[in-house]
Parts: C-alpha cells; structure tokens; sequence
C-alpha cells in the first residue's frame, strides 16, 4: 500500500518542479511519513555489508514496523542521529586506491527517502546530456551518444577531461548554496548536514574531513550530481556553447565527462577555462589526465594534428577504423587499465577462495563473467572478452593446482572439469 501513497506525492513534486523551474521548495520533510519510509527501505539494497554498528538489513526487517516507526519518531522530533561511516579501500585503474563508505543501513533508508525527493525535483532540471544516477538512464545510453554524435556532427577534437577526487574535494558550503537555491527545507538541510557530518570510521579512529562526500552513501551520488549540474551543465548549456563558432556536446556520467568539438579553436577555448571554471567551485582538473585528443576521421586529419586519435569514455577506448564495407567508423574496446583491474581481480579473487568447494567457486566466477560481458560485451569487442574469459580459466587452473601439494591440475584434467563446469561464453549485448 505504500507505493500507492508515495508516488502520488512525488509525481506532484516533478510536476510543480516542472511547472516552475525556478521555484524553491520549502516544506518537504513532512512528506516523510512511514509510508514513505517503508518504500525507501523497499529500494534500499538488502545485500551491502553492515555499517559500523553491524545491523544488517535482516537484523533490521525481524522488527521492521516498529523500527520504522521509531525512526519516523526521532525524525520527526529531530532526535535522529546519524552514525560515521566505515571507510573501506578499492582499488583503482591507475594504482591508487578509491575510498568506500558502508553506512548504517538505517542511514540508507533515510537517505533513500531524501534522495527521492531531490530527485523528483531535479530531475526536472537536469539536461540530456548527464546520464549518471538518473532514472531510466545509463552507462551505455551515454557511451551510444558519445558515438553517435562523433560520427554524425564531424566532431574532430575531443576534450577528455577528468576531476581530481571529485567526491572528496566538494566543498560543502557550496554544495548547501546550490541546494538551496531550489531546496531549501531547514529539516532537510539539517539531515544533509548530519550525514557530511558524521565523520568516517577507518582503522577503529574517527574522522571529521571538511570536504567531500562519502563515496559509497545512498545520497552522495545524489549530492554530487546536483553539484556538477550547477558546475558543469549548467555553465556549458548557458555559457559555453552560444559562445562556440562550430557544433559541440558535452556527455557526462556522475563525474566522468567528455566534450567534443568541431572546430579545433572551439576545444581550445574549453580546455583553457574549464579548469577556471572548476577552480571557482573549489575543484581541480587533473592536470595530467586531461587532454585536448585529435579525433577526426583520419583522411580528414591533418598530418600535424597533436594527439593519438583514441580516448577513453566509461570504460571503454573509442577509435576510428574501417568497418568491413570500407567506411570509416568509430569502434570501442575494452580499455587497457579496465582489463588490467579485472584480470588482477579475477586472480586475486581465485588466489583467497582455492580453497572454497569447487561448485561455489564456478558459481562466483560464472556470475562475474557475466557481469563483465554485459557492460563491456559491444560488437567489436569480442576478442577482448575471449581474452578475459582465457584469463578466467588460467588463473582457476593455477589456483586450484596449489589447494594443497597433491593437488596439481593439468590441462587434460582441467578440460574434463571445464565439461562438467562450463565458463559463460562471451556474448555481445549491445549492438550499435
């Protein structure tokens, strides 16, 4: 019964967000009611780990009622209290490390309730081009337009930029004044507030850093978006492109971007104010990782065009190649630094689990190919996910080989395990 009371109030809110773009919403919290609770725990994920005070989301659905009325309780009289949020590292395509937040999963089912709300709000304003946590929206919707448009607006420079720790450099009291500038509900600020507050918990010590949000929160994705729509969209629909000679987009998917342009002049212009642009928000552009790319058809590039005619978009390099009719298309791959991190992944993930049973490992590694091939299974790209499903096969032999010292595999005895257990074959899902 729930969903049938929620989503009549957020349809009106994307309604009167519509009908008055620059309207500001100042009664919102009330709309949080424990119906609406119930149905931010419905889409809350029940299978992320535990926060720093260990209730997993089973532990919290033995007594969900009465937890869900006590939480709507101490939000409603303003005793809710937000926990710090456990840190955890990941590793990242350039060797460094990206840091992930667990919070309470409490914390998630209010976050989620809040995030619901902006987004019937924003959504409204968001432009075409920001595909990242969007409803309806995603990765390979933008890596398609990235193409389309290359190939049919004679896009000949490619602006590959990239945001030095976007998540933890967003500088909070900005962030509140472009909240504000369309929410600005005291109670739900107040939430904002505790949760960029709250401080996060790595190696049992307490931290409070003064920017940023955590990665990994149900609202930070939220947060973040909103921001760079203010930054970025914003100023490149409003600002930039009226003032370009040639044709030029800009795709953008959470905090991963790209803009291309025309006329070598146009890119030019973007590369030398983009990092002013950022600057001004309190962000920085990657000095290093960002580049202004020659990506014209390549018997239209001049000789002495600077770059390599390849960038990477979401995972992916895009190339000019002759497709077999003998046009010059735009075709993708898996990029290298993508397919380093999964073949490691895939090793070390092999390496800790050699000695788990069997079945449970072919069921681990089935469900990881799987997720593999569906983002990166694009025609053109099969060879490197024949590659990767190799590598699969290569590093289980070589684990399960060392379970013990009489446990050696050779291929002949691998290839009668492989018939009982199949590896998923790589498959192509999305066509052009």
């Amino acid at each position: 019964m729930s969903s049938l009371t929620v989503t009549p109030k957020l349809q009106r809110l994307a309604a009167q967000a519509t009908h008055d773009p620059k309207r500001v919403f100042t009664t919102l919290a009330h709309l949080i009611d424990e119906d609406f609770l119930h149905e931010a725990y419905r889409h809350t994920s029940k299978s992320s780990a535990a926060g720093i005070d260990g209730v997993t989301a089973k532990m919290y659905a033995e007594h969900l009622d009465d937890n869900l009325r006590d939480l709507h309780e101490r939000l409603r009289s303003g005793r809710y209290q937000a926990a710090p949020v456990e840190r955890v590292w990941i590793e990242k395509d350039d060797g460094g490390q990206r840091p992930i937040g667990k919070p309470a999963f409490e914390d998630k089912i209010v976050q989620r309730a809040v995030a619901r709300l902006l987004e019937a709000i924003y959504e409204q304003d968001c432009h075409d081009c920001s595909s990242g946590f969007r409803p309806g929206r995603s990765p390979h919707a933008a890596r398609h337009e990235v193409r389309e448009r290359c190939m049919q607006e004679g896009i000949g420079w490619i602006v590959d930029a990239d945001v030095s720790g976007y998540f933890d450099s967003i500088d909070r009291t900005r962030l509140r004044e472009v909240l504000r500038q369309r929410v600005n509900d005291g109670r739900i600020m107040r939430l904002i507030g505790k949760w960029l507050r709250a401080g996060v918990m790595e190696d049992g010590e307490l931290h409070h850093p003064e920017t940023g949000v955590v990665q990994g929160g149900v609202i930070s994705p939220v947060l973040a978006n909103v921001f760079l729509h203010h930054v970025l969209d914003e100023w490149f629909e409003r600002e930039v492109r009226p003032r370009l000679k040639g044709r030029a987009f800009l795709i953008r998917f959470a905090d991963d971007f790209c803009i291309g342009g025309e006329r070598q002049a146009d890119a030019r212009k973007i590369m030398a104010v983009l990092p002013k642009q950022f600057a001004r928000f309190g962000l920085t552009i990657h000095p290093e990782k960002t580049a202004l790319i020659a990506f014209g058809k390549p018997d239209a590039r001049q000789a002495s065009a600077q770059g390599n005619g390849t960038f990477e978009f979401l995972g992916l390099t895009h190339y000019w190649a002759k497709s077999r009719r003998g046009f010059w298309v735009i075709k993708r791959r898996t990029a290298r630094k993508r397919l380093r991190r999964t073949q490691k992944a895939l090793w070390r993930w092999c390496r800790a689990n050699r000695h788990a049973p069997v079945k449970y490992q072919y069921q681990m590694l089935c469900l990881k190919l799987r997720g593999h091939f569906r983002y990166y299974g694009i025609r053109g790209n099969f060879r490197l996910l024949e590659e990767v499903r190799r590598y699969a096969e290569k590093a289980w032999r070589y684990w399960l080989s060392r379970r013990s010292s009489k446990s050696a595999i050779g291929w002949a005895k691998f290839q009668r395990l492989l018939q009982t257990y199949v590896l998923p074959t790589p498959k192509i899902v999305h066509t052009i």
